[in-house]
């Protein structure tokens, strides 16, 4: 693991490396894609998990009483995924974390301007402890940051702490992670790989392309 700051943490790993490459190639198919991309989301999900608040339970063996640690149910545990991208991650997500909730973020970016559009946001109450709630944002490119800038506003609007906020991807620009870290000193970025910049259109390079395209096989 490469920790660009105690709040950047990028996952290097042999196993990352090779499903990158997978979901790098532009002849991969829709399904090699994605289960590549589903290998690799078990590796941040973990990640992002170790963030959440656990506690201590006694738990009955067959043989005897041990003691165990669980996470903490009094916590609300958020997982919001930005449509339409985002929902690759949510299989896992979900499966990891079954007692989550699940917020969906609607929106897209204007081609011209690479501001984004917001369009839907479904959420479940917030707790009113808003110390004890914990947001974990998944969308595989954090390029221009702008998303990413605005879905983390809209936690932080509702009382969510910036401490309680981490950001999920698969692929991030150098300018998607400044932009972010800059803006919330206390928000966590966990990521695959680091690219090497952003082309004129906002899209990262090398990158993968489109990523809600590649996903959902909808190309130009």
């Amino acid at each position: 693991m490469e920790v660009l700051s105690k709040n950047i943490k990028i996952l290097n790993h042999p196993i990352i490396d090779n499903n990158l490459a997978i979901i790098r190639d532009k002849n991969s198919d829709c399904e090699r894609f994605k289960n590549a991309v589903k290998r690799i989301t078990y590796m941040l999900i973990y990640e992002a998990a170790k963030e959440l608040p656990t506690i201590e339970k006694i738990v009955e063996t067959p043989l005897e009483k041990t003691t165990c640690r669980v996470f903490d149910n009094s916590a609300q545990v958020v997982i919001a995924p930005i449509l339409r991208a985002g929902m690759i991650f949510c299989e896992v997500a979900q499966e990891l974390l079954p007692f989550a909730n699940v917020h969906h973020i609607g929106m897209y970016r204007d081609e011209t301007t690479l501001e984004p559009v917001w369009y839907y946001d479904k959420r479940k109450e917030i707790k009113q402890n808003k110390e004890k709630v914990f947001v974990i944002i998944l969308d595989p490119m954090l390029a221009t940051g702008n998303s990413a800038v605005d879905t983390i506003k809209n936690f932080i609007s509702k009382g969510v702490p910036e401490k309680n906020i981490t950001f999920v991807s698969l692929i991030s620009s150098p300018e998607g992670i400044k932009k972010v870290s800059e803006t919330f000193k206390d928000v966590k970025i966990i990521t695959s790989t680091l690219d090497r910049t952003l082309n004129n259109k906002g899209y990262i390079l090398p990158g993968l392309g489109d990523a809600g395209d590649r996903i959902y096989n909808t190309p130009d």
